[in-house]
């Protein structure tokens, strides 16, 4: 399991960048912190093996925190999920060896796009004990994104038809609403982690659409629909 850490001053949008780390499990969040200051100190005893990272944050930008960690010798992977889309501070940003870039506001599948990046990235490296070939160091440069996040149309593993049916069939009897993975869960009589599973391959497929809702009074939540009313 991969360890993440989000750093991110609205707790809005931490709880939601929480929210999608954790539809996989193959990741986990072990930390949130408001500013790189704060991280900083986390990295003094932890370690981490990617970073959710905010360009404005208090106390130091993204670049100056990627700085001041890359000095302690510790380089995991970033990837900036940021309203700072200026091109001077993207370069600036990728230069420092940001494998993925992410301006706000964006949907569930470019996020989980930027993990399936990660992902792939670190079971090639790590599955290479002998070294890697030129032409496997070309495809870790040059990898296109339908290259990590396939949408083939085949059935994930782990998920079954009949299942997949009667989620399909309850979105197209309500396809102008949206809906969370709970509410959905409680129609079906299903578990929310299961359908969680299952909305996650059908937005990565473009079955379907997801939202993020901040109307709900409370924490927000991720919503899935047709593309009906938002």
């Amino acid at each position: 399991m991969y360890r993440v850490i989000i750093i991110e001053d609205d707790p809005m949008v931490a709880a939601i960048n929480k929210q999608y780390v954790e539809v996989s499990p193959s990741f986990r969040v072990t930390g949130l912190f408001k500013s790189g200051r704060e991280a900083l100190d986390y990295f003094k005893k932890e370690t981490a093996d990617l970073i959710i990272l905010d360009y404005y944050t208090p106390l130091m930008d993204g670049a100056q925190f990627i700085d001041a960690l890359h000095g302690t010798g510790k380089a995991p992977a970033v990837i900036m999920v940021t309203s700072a889309s200026d091109a001077d501070i993207v370069s600036r940003l990728l230069s420092r060896g940001v494998i993925d870039y992410l301006v706000k506001p964006f949907e569930y599948s470019r996020f989980k796009k930027a993990l399936d990046k990660f992902e792939e990235l670190r079971r090639q490296l790590d599955g290479s004990k002998s070294g890697l070939s030129q032409e496997a160091i070309d495809r870790l440069l040059n990898q296109p994104e339908h290259a990590v996040s396939p949408a083939s149309g085949h059935l994930a593993k782990g998920l079954n038809e009949a299942t997949l049916k009667r989620i399909r069939e309850f979105l197209k009897e309500n396809r102008e609403g949206l809906y969370s993975s709970e509410q959905v869960a409680e129609r079906l009589g299903l578990s929310r982690i299961t359908i969680r599973r299952y909305m996650n391959y059908m937005v990565d497929t473009g079955e379907i659409v997801s939202f993020i809702d901040y109307r709900t009074g409370g924490r927000p939540s991720i919503k899935y629909g047709l593309g009906g009313e938002k």
